[in-house]
């Protein structure tokens, strides 16, 4: 089941995103004002667009997150495992996990490092 939902969620966020999808439902809009005369703007002509973009947003937000997700969770393993292979600070595996608080003390640090460093390269500049 999980499989499946992935692949659908993976097709239709792809199919989302392309141009030809946006002109879809740009003509879809177009048409439905269009039409209005021929229904004399009703208020069931006006909640036919309504009800049709309020379910497919609704169910949009699900399938998009759930595909931003697992692209954080592939982008998280694969900056860990960069780091777990190099000469960066194993420490920093896993840190996603962490509060709000800890991960701005690891930025700290890592700021503070970069000062650093960027203080010895000047003074390495100068000599």
């Amino acid at each position: 089941m999980r499989k499946l939902f992935t692949k659908i969620a993976n097709k239709v966020a792809m199919a989302a995103g392309k141009p030809i999808t946006f002109i879809l439902c740009c003509l879809t809009v177009i048409i439905w004002a269009v039409s209005g005369p021929l229904f004399g703007f009703s208020d069931t002509w006006q909640l036919v667009i309504n009800t049709g973009t309020t379910i497919i947003t609704f169910l949009m937000v699900f399938l998009i997150q759930n595909t931003q997700n697992r692209d954080g969770v592939a982008i998280q393993a694969k900056l860990d495992e960069l780091i777990r292979v190099s000469t960066g600070e194993n420490v920093f595996i896993g840190i996603e996990h962490l509060t709000e608080e800890e991960v701005e003390e690891f930025r700290n640090r890592c700021e503070a490092a970069a000062k650093k460093a960027d203080k010895v390269l000047a003074a390495r500049k100068k000599k």
